[in-house]
C-alpha cells in the first residue's frame, strides 16, 4: 500500500501535506501515509494521459479486453486484504464489501466482453451512389470514437464499485480513454491498493502506462484543477447535488466546456396505490423499513419519499412501519461529516411546518462513533407541495411519508417532484389499468420505473438505466451503471470518401472484425 501519488503508473515523491485515513466507527487513525498532490503532479498526469491517448485509442480491441480482465484478476488476487481495508475505512460490513468486490470485477469483465465483441462502436456505412441524379451520393462511414482523458471522482458510499476501478473507470478505459482518478478522501488505503492492482495489469498486458494516474487530496483544489485542465475531456462523478453542481460550473467556466457526467442522488419516491396497501400493509411496511435503512440509508437509491392516499389501510401500514423501524439497529455512517450532516438535516426537517415523526429506531449504540438513528416522518400533501425543503435528499436512514386526501391530490404531489433515479409503484395488477395517467407522470420523472419492488439494488447489465432527469443526474440520456455507460466517453466520427486501407477496421469492406454494423440501413455481420 504505497501512499504516493501516481502519474502514468509511476509513484512520484510529493513534498507537502501528509494525509491519514480514519476509521469512522472508532475515530482511530489507520495505517498508511498519503500525500496531497500538487500542481506538478496534475500536469504530469494530464500530459502523460494525453500522449498515451493517441496510442491507446487505436489499440486492438482484444488487447483492451485482456487489459480489463487483467485488472479484474489483480483485484481478485488481493480481495481479502482489500475488503478488510475498505471495511476499516468505511465501516461497511465485510459481507457487503465482498459483494461489492464481485460487482467491481464483474463490471470490468462486462466491459471486457463488450470490447472484445466490438459492435458497441455502432458502425454505420452508407455506400456511394456515383450515378445518383441530380447529384452523386458520397461514401460515408461513421462510428463512435473515444474523446480523450477522463477525470473520475471516487464516491463515498461505494469504495470499490464507484471508485478507482469502478464503473466509471472501467467504461472510460473500455471506450479507449485514459483515466485520472481523484481518490476519495475517505478511502486512501483502499484506493492505493486498487491503484497498485491496475498498475500490475498495465505492466502485464503492455498497454500504455500513461492511461492511468491517481492523485490524493483532502479538499477541493486538486479536483478543481483536474476539471479545469485544458487536456481533460470529460468528468465522471457520483455524490451530492452540491458537489456535482460545483464540478459542472467549473467545467462550464473553461474556455472549452466539457461534459460532467454527475449522478447527484435522488429521493426515489414510492407510490402506494390503495388496493396494494389494503392487501399488503404489513408486508409492505417491513419491505420498506428494510429498504429505507439498508446500508444506513447511504445508497443513492434508498427510498426517501413514500406517497399514499389516506385510508384505514394506510393507518395499518404506519403501525407496522413504526414497529419495523423501532428495532432497526444503529449503523456507523461512512464518515464523520456524513453522520453530522444526517443528524443536522433530519433534525431540521422535523421542525418544518406540518412535519411529525411517526417512527424512530429505539436502539442506540454509544460504544461506536458516527452512529445513525433511523427515522420516518409524515406530512400532508398540501404542506409538502408548499414547501420545497421537504423535497431535498437527506442522505441516511430517513424517509418522509406524504399523505394525500385523494388521488387528485396525490397526482398534484407528483407534479412538484423533480427528476429521480428511480420511481416505484406498488400496485395490484387489476388496479393498474385505472391509473395510466399517473404512470405516465411517474415515467416522466425518472430514469427507472419499478413495479412492486424496492429501488435499492442496481443490477449491472446492458438494460440498466442509472441516471434520470435533472437533478438526479446532469444528463438523463446516459447511465453510470451497465454496459451503455461507455457511451458517455465517446463521440461519433464520420469518414467521407476515404480509401479502404486508410479506414478503421470497424468500417472497412469485408467486415474484418466480424461485428454487427448498419450497412445501407440494414443491420448485418456480413463479410460481403
Amino acid at each position: 500500500m504505497d501512499g504516493r501519488n501516481i502519474a502514468a503508473c509511476s509513484y512520484v515523491e510529493t513534498e507537502g501535506k501528509s494525509l491519514k485515513a480514519i476509521n469512522p466507527a472508532t475515530g482511530l487513525t489507520l495505517e498508511g501515509e498519503f500525500f496531497k498532490a500538487n500542481e506538478s503532479d496534475i500536469e504530469d498526469a494530464l500530459h502523460a494521459a494525453n500522449q498515451a491517448f493517441y496510442e491507446y485509442r487505436n489499440l486492438n480491441k482484444d488487447q483492451k479486453a485482456a487489459f480489463l480482465n487483467a485488472i479484474a484478476d489483480e483485484i481478485t488476487t488481493i480481495g481479502e486484504v482489500l475488503v478488510n481495508r475498505a471495511s476499516a475505512e468505511s465501516a461497511l460490513p465485510l459481507g457487503r464489501l465482498q459483494g461489492e468486490l464481485g460487482r467491481t470485477t464483474g463490471q470490468l469483465r462486462l466491459f471486457a466482453n463488450l470490447v472484445a465483441e466490438g459492435s458497441w462502436v455502432d458502425a454505420i456505412i452508407d455506400t456511394a451512389l456515383p450515378e445518383r441524379q441530380p447529384l452523386p451520393k458520397p461514401d460515408i462511414r461513421r462510428m463512435l470514437v473515444p474523446i480523450g482523458p477522463v477525470v473520475v471522482f471516487g464516491a463515498s458510499n461505494f469504495p470499490l464499485a464507484f471508485s478507482v476501478a469502478g464503473g466509471d473507470t472501467a467504461s472510460a478505459l473500455a471506450a479507449g480513454c485514459p483515466v485520472i482518478v481523484k481518490a476519495h478522501p475517505a478511502h486512501y488505503g483502499t484506493s492505493a491498493l486498487v491503484a497498485a492492482a491496475i498498475i500490475k495489469a498495465i505492466e502485464k498486458t503492455g498497454v500504455p502506462k500513461g492511461i492511468f494516474s491517481m492523485l490524493y487530496d483532502d479538499a477541493y483544489a486538486v479536483g478543481a484543477a483536474l476539471v479545469q485542465h485544458p487536456l481533460t475531456k470529460a468528468v465522471a462523478f457520483t455524490g451530492s447535488f452540491k458537489g456535482g453542481m460545483a464540478l459542472i460550473n467549473l467545467a462550464q467556466q473553461r474556455k472549452q466546456p466539457i461534459p460532467v457526467f454527475a449522478e447527484m442522488g435522488s429521493i426515489n419516491p414510492i407510490v402506494f396505490l390503495p388496493q396494494a396497501l389494503a392487501n399488503q400493509a404489513e408486508e409492505l411496511a417491513k419491505k420498506y423499513a428494510a429498504s429505507v435503512t439498508l446500508g444506513a440509508g447511504q445508497f443513492c437509491t434508498n427510498p426517501g419519499l413514500l406517497l399514499a392516499v389516506k385510508s384505514p389501510a394506510l393507518e395499518n401500514f404506519k403501525n407496522y412501519l413504526q414497529e419495523a423501524i423501532a428495532v432497526v439497529p444503529p449503523a456507523t455512517m461512512l464518515t464523520g461529516g456524513i453522520a453530522d450532516n444526517f443528524a443536522k438535516l433530519s433534525a431540521q426537517i422535523i421542525d418544518e411546518a406540518g412535519v411529525e415523526v411517526i417512527a424512530v429506531s429505539k436502539l442506540i449504540n454509544n460504544d461506536l462513533k458516527n452512529q445513525s438513528q433511523a427515522k420516518i416522518a409524515q406530512v400532508s400533501a398540501n404542506d409538502f407541495i408548499a414547501n420545497p425543503k421537504l423535497r431535498e435528499e437527506i442522505f441516511g436512514p430517513y424517509s418522509l411519508l406524504v399523505v394525500a386526501d385523494d388521488m387528485e391530490e396525490l397526482e398534484k404531489t407528483i407534479d412538484v417532484l423533480e427528476g429521480q433515479l428511480t420511481v416505484t409503484l406498488m400496485a395490484e395488477k387489476q388496479e393498474l389499468q385505472h391509473y395510466q395517467g399517473l404512470i405516465n407522470k411517474l415515467s416522466d420523472k425518472t430514469g427507472r420505473i419499478i413495479l412492486n419492488g424496492v429501488p435499492t439494488g442496481v443490477e449491472v447489465c446492458a438494460a440498466m438505466q442509472h441516471g434520470g432527469p435533472f437533478p438526479a443526474s446532469s444528463d438523463s440520456r446516459f447511465t453510470s451503471v451497465g454496459s451503455t455507460a461507455i457511451n458517455r466517453f465517446v463521440r461519433p466520427l464520420a469518414y467521407q470518401d476515404w480509401e479502404q486501407e486508410l479506414l478503421p477496421d470497424e468500417l472497412k469492406d469485408g467486415n474484418p472484425l466480424g461485428i454487427y454494423r448498419t450497412v445501407n440501413q440494414k443491420t448485418t455481420k456480413s463479410h460481403e
